[in-house]
């Protein structure tokens, strides 16, 4: 048996009787000081399908793979290499470019993909299977691309509704409908020199779970699913029946069913197709056969997409995570239904959290080096943040939250310290760390701010807490000693009331305080559970979200030492105009709906223009 293995984590990756064992290497390339889990790279298919098709036969159910996964994650890192961004974000800056906002990401450098992106100089967005650019000084549309199968999902890749920008490239991520059975991702390089134009595509099998930027170099992580035609068990009197005959066509199924077939087309047309080599896939000793993890990268300054490198390994993934040298894909497991594992015969499985980590270095394919487990949910990719080469992860487990702060041995990541105890009987709501510093945010009926003190890895500990009704669902810098929640308001029940938009003062850690809250009754802000619909300009103060209520409308605030006041309401043309996203750029505030882009004065509100995206 000819196997290459990599020493890689602590942990087991044993997911509740759906797994089955590879067997590991005497002889590891990376031994670390905890017991480590191996990841088998098989150069043999046929070795590499025996294994596949031993841990998917565990997993299958009377109805096939339906509750498996697949098919259908603001100071950057300490001591870490300031990611490449900054000289070429510069260099993408072009005469006539202004002042601008920026998407609201959760690392500096770190661009994650969004529904529009602005250089200062155009704005450029997605409509109804149109990319729209826009001129930001003359307020008019400059360029109107359809994508491929717009007018008719069936032909092609209607389904981009995200897009990461790189200088004149915008690389445009979605899903494929030309295939109705498989799906995929398909991703679109579009060149912005002149009128817009396709310039590359790219399809590969699975979902889109996320993707991250540094520089011009892109990384698209996708999970996908086998692909293996079950029969039709709707004949057979019991479970038992069913599951064996799903055996069977996974028994027939052949190595090709898991691996990830990728397709590639440059701008001439020119297509290529592939798919991941059995070498390619790593597998832990033990693992579920359901799913496979892929990590692409594509520099968007290059002439095409290309084969995208990918890196698989087999495991699920659902939050990602990136600092610049460092990327991490989470797995929570959440997808389990644990009433139908008892009923299968297996303990309800205790919630974990799957960490696996992976360096990067400019366009070169990642490096796949530690993988780690720690008990509890994910809330989000804010739950994770490195500083000083350690991890920190927040987790919700059944009686309370934790903070666990990781470190790499070897293949390992490993525990270097913990603080346990927040919130007995609640759940993780928010999570924000800045520095050394940890802010988490737990709520059942009253919302206690927790203020963390990681400044030591091997013993972080609870510095304050602060107690008020309701709860923060989103946590942002406001400058020193200052913090923005947004979430909402509630009784002492903990009934919700509307959204409420705090500041705290958070200058003494021992003693957290809230100087100031706005509430808008029986409303919520898409802010709450997507950061990117946030919009914090610190040079004038203003605080933008989204709300929706009996009229949707952007509701601007003022955050100004001590005070949060209302500036005003901006409304799109329609009742039914839902906010999404807001921009500053120069002197104008652009809002986005779904009906179109409207540009106002950013100190007056007064409106400028009225751009309908139809």
């Amino acid at each position: 048996m000819n196997r290459a293995a990599v020493t890689l984590s602590a942990i087991c990756l044993a997911l509740s009787g759906c797994t089955a064992k590879a067997t590991p290497s005497a002889n590891p390339e990376e031994p670390g000081p905890a017991p480590a889990l191996r990841l088998v790279a098989y150069d043999s298919c046929e070795e590499l399908a025996a294994s596949l098709r031993a841990a998917t036969q565990q997993a299958v159910g009377p109805w096939g793979l339906n509750n498996a996964p697949g098919g259908i994650l603001t100071t950057f890192n300490k001591g870490g290499a300031v990611p490449e961004a900054s000289v070429a974000d510069s260099q993408a800056r072009a005469a006539g470019s202004q002042e601008h906002s920026t998407t609201n990401t959760h690392e500096a450098g770190v661009d994650e993909p969004d529904a529009v992106k602005t250089d200062g100089r155009r704005i450029v967005t997605l409509s109804r299977g149109h990319l729209i650019v826009v001129d930001a000084a003359s307020r008019k549309v400059t360029g109107d691309l359809a994508l491929e199968g717009a007018s008719d999902a069936k032909r092609g890749a209607a389904g981009a509704d995200r897009l990461l920008l790189s200088g004149d490239r915008a690389l445009l991520l979605g899903y494929d409908f030309s295939d109705p059975v498989n799906g995929g991702v398909r991703l679109t390089l579009v060149d912005l020199t002149g009128a817009p134009k396709v310039a590359g595509a790219y399809h590969i099998d699975g979902a889109l779970v996320d993707a991250r930027q540094i520089g011009t170099v892109a990384r698209v992580v996708i999970r996908s699913a086998p692909r293996i035609a079950f029969p039709d068990v709707t004949r057979f009197d019991t479970d038992e029946a069913r599951i064996a005959a799903n055996r069977s066509a996974i028994a027939a199924a052949p190595v090709e069913a898991w691996l990830p077939r990728w397709t590639t087309v440059d701008g001439g047309g020119k297509k290529a197709d592939g798919q991941v080599g059995c070498g390619d896939v790593r597998l832990p000793e033990t693992y579920s056969g359901t799913s496979l993890l892929t990590v692409t990268t594509f520099d968007l300054a290059a002439p095409a997409l290309g084969t995208g490198l990918p890196v698989t390994v087999a495991a699920d993934g659902g939050t990602v995570y990136a600092n610049g040298p460092s990327l991490y894909v989470a797995n929570d497991q959440r997808w389990r239904n644990p009433a139908l594992m008892v009923k299968r015969g297996g303990p309800a499985p205790d919630p974990k959290t799957q960490l696996f980590k992976f360096t990067l270095a400019g366009a070169a394919k990642p490096k796949y080096v530690a993988a780690g487990e720690v008990p509890g949910w994910l809330l989000n990719q804010y739950s994770l943040s490195e500083w000083d080469g350690r991890l920190r992860v927040a987790t919700t487990a059944e009686d309370a939250s934790t903070v666990y702060v990781l470190e790499q041995r070897g293949g390992a990541l490993a525990e270097a310290g913990k603080v346990g105890g927040l919130g007995k009987g609640e759940r993780i709501y928010s999570v924000r760390f800045i520095g050394t510093t940890g802010y988490v945010v737990t709520f059942r009926q009253t919302d206690p701010l927790y203020t963390l003190d990681l400044s030591n890895p091997a013993a972080p500990r609870t510095l304050g807490e602060l107690k008020i009704t309701g709860y923060s669902a989103y946590l942002h810098p406001a400058g020193e000693g200052r913090l923005i929640g947004v979430g909402q308001e509630a009784n002492g029940q903990g009934r919700v009331q509307g959204l409420q938009v705090s500041l705290f003062d958070v200058h003494d850690l021992t003693r957290p305080a809230r100087l100031a809250q706005f509430q808008v009754p029986d409303t919520w802000s898409a802010a709450e559970f997507d950061p990117h619909a946030f919009l914090f300009w610190p040079q004038t103060g203003s605080l933008v979200l989204p709300v929706t209520g009996n009229q949707p409308s952007a509701l601007v605030l003022t955050v100004h030492d001590d005070k949060v006041t209302q500036a005003g309401v901006i409304k799109h043309p329609g009742r039914y105009a839902g906010m999404q996203r807001s921009l500053v750029i120069g002197g104008t505030l652009w809002t986005l709906s779904d009906q179109g882009l409207q540009a106002n004065d950013l100190s007056t509100l007064a409106q400028q223009a009225w751009l309908p995206l139809t």
